[in-house]
């Protein structure tokens, strides 16, 4: 059967889903008369294709197959190969007996090609290319045994690995490694993008990701509630609202931002600055009187005031369109009791860092804040650990956001938002490494309170906040990740909102 032409290199879909939801799209593709068979030939096809674009210099394969409908697709891929005269090894894991019909007959026209089938047991050296066909999206339980053997040793060579749908012992709708998994150069993704792919471990062991759809028709996807959205800076940057002509500073909000103690006073300017940048007219700074006379010396534009107490507070309260309060704020009595009149003031409210802390003893449910925890604060909040939260970063992200309201943003590799509105939660897919360094979620806290303050919802703010600030670490990385600060974001901001904004 030779399959029509199937373009492997598609726009890469904002639509997320889980893994019984794209099963249920293939039973409904192979229900409107569309083969199984056919949409293995595609996905095989699809995958030769970008395996020859991507590695057009390898001529040593090894393709590692399982018994399931992956193990189906890399038999595709064997033959292809085979047939332009590479040369392929195929390596077999699990039991033949439970191959699906669509995979042994694809296992069968690999061997009637010419080709033969060896149990797995140790890689060739000369290989240069891998194919990881080994499990997919349906894994549920961690990895043992010749399973675990043969992803360990894919991981411990050094030739390329392309991931047949999903990298072998990553969970397709949490993002978390099955005991171990396949760290693949280039993930292709068939028939929808599975929301593990881009959160936890996703990025890092899923490398490029790419998508086929395979030529299901559109009118299936209809079917199917999206179970997340994948967000990018160019998806969201139409929401940054147009700055007219004869604007003035009043017309693009006034951030406050509550932070600063004794030896913390980086992260409120950090946090003040992101405001800026990310478009306010005016940002305050209300501080610990210790270091508020030098603040802003390398920043100007910040207006620092020395908050003593609550009285001190309250004007600067008075003149905000939004109050970011936490970064550096600490958790001594001064911070505590800055605290409680943020809180009464009935303004937009950003909650990060030591804010965080004090929710995490208090447990208050609003519907006006947006709080931005990182894995370490979500634990506190939720009262579990770290390693839970990022097991499963979806269910981690739906308790926070019912115990305690508002919009959620839940940072880290493949940042969440989730609102208190009816949109599937969105996952940001860019963004990199070189933002973990101390620093960088005060930048992004001040550039939620700065679309709040210029007038977006807060579920709009905290999506156009998170994917402008990824976007702009990305800018910044392009330096190099290792030694990234943040206050390098904070220079990538600028040329970033402004290069979309010039866009047609």
């Amino acid at each position: 059967m030779t399959p029509r032409p199937i373009p492997h290199r598609e726009q890469l879909p904002y639509a997320l889903y889980t893994a019984a939801q794209v099963r249920a799209l293939d039973r409904a593709a192979i229900a409107s008369h569309c083969p199984g068979t056919e949409l293995m030939q595609r996905a095989g096809q699809a995958a030769y294709d970008l395996l020859r674009q991507r590695w057009p210099g390898a001529r040593r394969l090894t393709v590692l197959c399982g018994p399931g409908n992956n193990g189906g697709d890399g038999y595709v891929v064997a033959r292809l190969a085979r047939g332009d005269g590479l040369e392929v090894r195929v390596l077999q894991l699990g039991d033949e007996g439970h191959q699906s019909p669509e995979a042994a007959q694809m296992r069968e026209a690999w061997r009637q090609a010419g080709g033969d089938c060896e149990a797995f047991r140790e890689l060739p050296r000369n290989t240069e290319l891998i194919v990881d066909a080994l499990l997919g999206i349906g894994l549920e339980r961690p990895l043992t045994g010749d399973w675990a053997t043969a992803v360990q040793a894919i991981n411990a060579q050094r030739a390329p690995v392309l991931a047949i749908d999903i990298p072998s012992g990553l969970h397709a709708d949490t993002g978390r490694v099955l005991g171990c998994a396949v760290r693949a150069t280039a993930t292709l993704s068939f028939i929808g993008l599975k929301q593990g792919l881009f959160t936890g471990a996703g990025p890092e062991y899923c490398g490029e990701i790419q998508f086929a759809g395979l030529g299901i028709p559109a009118s299936l996807y209809g079917r199917e509630v999206l179970a997340a959205r994948r967000l990018d800076w160019p998806k969201v940057a139409s929401q940054v609202p147009r700055r007219p002509r004869d604007a003035h500073k009043g017309d693009l909000g006034h951030v406050l931002v509550v932070g600063g103690a004794p030896g913390f006073s980086g992260a409120a300017r950090l946090a003040g600055e992101g405001a800026l940048r990310a478009g306010a007219g005016l940002v305050s700074v209300a501080t610990h009187p210790a270091h508020a006379a030098v603040l802003n010396l390398g920043r100007p534009e910040l207006m620092v005031a020395a908050v003593t107490t609550t009285a001190d507070l309250a004007p600067l309260l008075a003149r905000a369109t939004a109050v970011a309060i936490g970064p550096g704020l600490g958790q001594d009595p001064w911070g505590r009791e800055l605290l409680t009149p943020v809180l009464a003031s009935g303004k937009p409210l950003v909650l990060d860092a030591d804010a965080l802390n004090w929710l995490a003893r208090h447990h208050l449910h609003r519907e006006d804040w947006v709080l931005t925890p990182h894995p370490g604060e979500a634990a506190r909040l939720l009262g579990c650990t770290p390693a839970e939260v990022q097991a499963d970063r979806f269910s981690a992200a739906r308790r926070l956001r019912d115990e305690f309201g508002g919009t959620l943003i839940l940072k880290g590799a493949g940042t969440l938002v989730m609102g208190a509105g009816r949109r599937p939660p969105g996952i940001c897919s860019q963004g990199n490494p070189g933002m973990a360094s101390g620093g960088s979620g005060d930048v992004l806290t001040g550039m939620v309170a700065a679309f709040l303050a210029r007038g977006l919802a807060a579920e709009d703010a905290a999506e156009v906040a998170v994917c402008l600030h990824a976007a702009a670490g990305d800018a910044a990385a392009r330096a190099g990740e290792q030694g990234m600060l943040a206050s390098d974001l904070i220079a990538a901001i600028r040329p970033t909102l402004n290069q979309v904004e010039a866009q047609p």
